[in-house]
């Protein structure tokens, strides 16, 4: 209790101080994130909308895979783009290995199904009402889709926050692809499991209360877009 109570001490310390080596693995973990789920709102929104409203035989089972792959697990993304990205791997030429562009592409590809499994739903509820309106305005049915994407802005914004907290907490494919080098490499999540491991328990401390406290800003900023959204709809009516 005596050691866990200095730790804790010490790792307000290194917070309370904005200590260098804490801010660079925050910097780093928050613009990994912000860029892979930059990449995954642009393809996994035009998807999912385009999604919702085709019309092709096993659709029904391509929305069954992307629905499956919500639960998909980070480690077993952090292997596919390893081997991809490792020197006898089909992409070992550009380099990418354990570095932040690796570490992007993994988390990209890991919060890529829940943007467009997401983004598909949205679209595909809301059309419901609002298809026929837009379909005598004589919108075509990508251009439906997308439009609603825009009226459920506040929506959207809840399921882009949503990948980027599910981005910024994964430990397996950052780990794997990023190699946890310090000053290079090194996110949160990784140097907690590091620092705990070595025994400095202070600076894990340190990172899982700054870690908790991106999470709790980004649930606090999940229930504002959602009750904005819900006085846009209240306003509408």
């Amino acid at each position: 209790m005596t050691d866990f109570g200095a730790s804790l001490r010490m790792a307000l310390g290194l917070v309370a101080g904005a200590d260098p080596g804490l801010l660079r693995i925050v910097a780093l973990s928050l613009a990994v994130s912000s860029a892979a789920c930059v990449i995954a709102g642009a393809f996994g929104l035009t998807g999912g909308a385009w999604l919702a409203i085709a019309r092709f035989p096993g659709k029904r089972a391509v929305v069954g895979v992307l629905n499956t792959l919500l639960a998909l697990p980070s480690v077993v993304v952090g292997l596919v783009v390893y081997l991809l990205l490792s020197r006898s791997g089909p992409l070992g030429s550009w380099g990418l290995l354990f570095t932040p562009a690796a570490m992007i592409v993994a988390q990209t590809l890991l919060v890529l199904p829940v943007v467009a499994a997401l983004a598909r739903q949205l679209v595909a509820d809301s059309l419901r009402e609002a298809d026929d309106p837009l379909r005598s305005l004589g919108a075509g049915p990508l251009t439906r889709a997308l439009l609603v994407l825009v009226h459920e802005r506040w929506s959207v914004v809840t399921l882009l926050l949503t990948a980027f907290g599910r981005a910024i907490s994964e430990v397996g494919a950052v780990l794997i692809v990023g190699g946890n080098i310090d000053g290079v490499t090194r996110v949160i999540t990784t140097a907690i499991a590091l620092e705990t491991s070595k025994g400095d328990l202070a600076l894990a401390l340190a990172l899982g209360l700054v870690l908790l406290g991106v999470v709790g800003l980004v649930n606090a900023a999940i229930g504002v877009a959602q009750r904005a959204g819900g006085a846009s709809v209240a306003a509408a009516r």
